[in-house]
């Protein structure tokens, strides 16, 4: 390169950004699956190689479907971005292992076609996908609330039929009672023996990857310490049942789709805040929302909806909470410098 072309190209004018990053959609994505991987493992291990199976048929949906839409409406195509794979793997995560595949590619296409792509597609939709496919699947009320006991010697028939598998109620449907879940101790909700969908059950295997997520800097802590810590001050100020606070906490932090939730689902880029007090806001309400849906609502668990109302709220908030632009700082020093003297 020659001192004239080496000269333009360092003076060469561009729009931003200016600063190139070796972070790109794709690799944030790739860690995020990566992440997700020993919850899902547990899963396998608890409820048979139908999950793989389920995960399979979910995936290839959600791919497929966002194919096929780009390529029908004359759009470069994105599946290589691996974010329709992430949705089909998340929601995987929130069906109960006996979900008919049908139902299960039914909700991907639901989360990928209507709720990303006739947005605009990623980075434009205004709700989780994987949760708002999971909301819509409750349209089938005998499927997503039908959960099995874990253990290998129940494991779920790929196709169905064959073995019959034990249906057990979740700790959830205890909790929701003012109850603790009988013979569930906080070590089985830790590891993974409980029933529940397939991404609830090993909140210890979550809160790694939430770990993994944190150190690769794919997501920051303050969303799901936030979401969490409130969780935890609510259930402890007022629990049920005559309940100690300690356990009744724990239980709650511990059991349902609220590790899944915190750690995966409230933490997208896209759906929400993007200043630390906006995204601290969010967080503490998605917490409040989860427990009074938890407490009041008809259904035992309030962590998807309370979520997708935070969603809805994110505008809202990225206008209430707008970043500085670049310089205010400095500027607005500089002017009560200036009008002191």
């Amino acid at each position: 390169m020659n001192s004239e072309t080496e000269t333009k190209r360092r003076f060469s004018v561009a729009s931003s950004p200016h600063i190139a990053s070796p972070d790109s959609t794709p690799n944030l994505m790739l860690d995020v699956l990566i992440a997700l991987l020993p919850a899902w493992l547990v899963a396998v291990y608890f409820f048979g190689f139908r999950v793989v199976s389920l995960t399979a048929v979910t995936i290839a949906a959600a791919v497929g479907a966002e194919y096929l839409y780009r390529r029908l409406t004359k759009q470069h195509q994105t599946i290589g971005d691996l974010s329709a794979a992430v949705t089909g793997l998340l929601l995987t995560m929130c069906l109960p292992v006996e979900t008919p595949y049908w139902i299960a590619a039914l909700g991907a296409v639901f989360a990928i076609v209507v709720v990303k792509q006739l947005f605009g597609g990623l980075g434009k939709n205004f709700m989780n996908p994987a949760l708002a496919g999971r909301v819509f699947l409750f349209s089938f009320p005998a499927v997503m609330g039908k959960y099995i006991a874990p253990g290998r010697t129940f494991w779920a028939p790929i196709f169905g039929g064959g073995v019959e598998t034990v249906s057990s109620a979740t700790p959830m449907s205890y909790l929701h009672q003012g109850l603790l879940p009988e013979g569930i101790s906080l070590r089985q909700l830790l590891v993974g023996q409980q029933a529940g969908c397939l991404g609830e059950v090993a909140s210890l295997m979550l809160l790694f990857g939430g770990a993994y997520l944190v150190l690769r800097k794919v997501i920051s802590p303050r969303i799901p310490l936030c979401y969490l810590g409130t969780v935890a001050v609510l259930t402890f100020l007022f629990p049920m049942g005559g309940i100690g606070r300690m356990d009744w906490m724990l239980y709650n932090l511990f059991s349902g789709g609220l590790m899944l939730g915190a750690i995966f689902m409230a933490t997208d880029y896209v759906t929400s805040p993007v200043t630390p007090t906006g995204r601290t806001v969010y967080a503490i309400g998605c917490g409040a929302l989860t427990v009074f849906l938890r407490y009041f609502g008809t259904y035992p668990e309030g962590v998807s909806f309370a979520i997708l109302v935070m969603n809805t709220l994110v505008w809202s908030l990225d206008k209430a909470f707008p970043p500085h632009r670049f310089g205010t700082p400095w500027f607005q020093k500089k002017e009560k410098k200036e009008a002191s003297k």
